[in-house]
């Protein structure tokens, strides 16, 4: 095998990743042309098709190189707490799963940061074929922490549970995405905003209440 051959294309893969990983967290998916893309990677037209094909093929692998990781992580982080406790709670299975974004958030060299504000915009836009991608990464995950907080809120109807999982993956998002805002909330502190430890506290605490919050307001379906 030719090293010297190697290491360029994987250089020039990894530089068209970054490129169209910060591309897409300013101007979108529509937004973001060919020609913008190959100007800020330094590559041409062929190189992207080389390694991707299409651009649908070069958005499935920017998120497929943070998801993958990142739901491995949350996975591996579950496994290890269900060997270690025989009944863990709710507030640990939160723990578990929003711990490797927050570490994420902290990676500002190395495109963490850009990503996850990539993942808050794309919520946020009407892309039915990238918003139908990620749902399918992150099935598996989803059904694993469902299970473990079945288990950890027995009492919990199975319909309250999904919405207040919901609402707990909406905070998550938001929190990962929208760091500047809390710097209009006066007293905040902004470098307090990419603290991964800090924040695992404070919003460990947050979800776990609102998970753990009583059904007596709960509003039924008509029959």
């Amino acid at each position: 095998m030719n090293l010297r051959a190697v290491k360029p294309q994987h250089e020039t893969r990894t530089r068209i990743l970054d490129a169209a990983e910060e591309l897409f967290m300013q101007h979108g998916f529509e937004g973001t042309s060919m020609r913008l893309l190959t100007a800020k990677a330094g590559v041409n037209l062929a190189a992207v098709n080389y390694h991707f094909g299409s651009k649908h093929a070069l958005v499935e692998a920017v998120f497929r190189r943070r998801l993958d990781p990142m739901n491995a992580a949350r996975l591996a982080e579950l496994d290890k707490l269900e060997a270690a406790e025989r009944a863990p709670s709710p507030e640990s299975v939160i723990r578990a799963f929003i711990a490797p974004g927050l570490r994420l958030m902290e990676d500002a060299k190395g495109g963490g940061r850009n990503f996850v504000r990539l993942l808050g915009r794309t919520y946020n836009e009407p892309n039915k074929a990238v918003r139908a991608l990620i749902g399918q990464m992150y099935a598996p995950t989803m059904q694993r922490y469902k299970a473990a907080l079945e288990r950890a809120l027995p009492q919990m109807p199975r319909e309250e549970l999904v919405w207040r999982m919901h609402f707990m993956f909406g905070t998550l998002a938001y929190t990962l995405a929208a760091t500047d805002t809390v710097q209009l909330i006066a007293g905040c502190k902004p470098e307090d905003r990419y603290d991964a430890r800090l924040l695992e506290e404070r919003l460990a605490a947050f979800l776990a209440a609102g998970l753990n919050a009583p059904l007596k307001n709960v509003i039924r379906k008509a029959a």
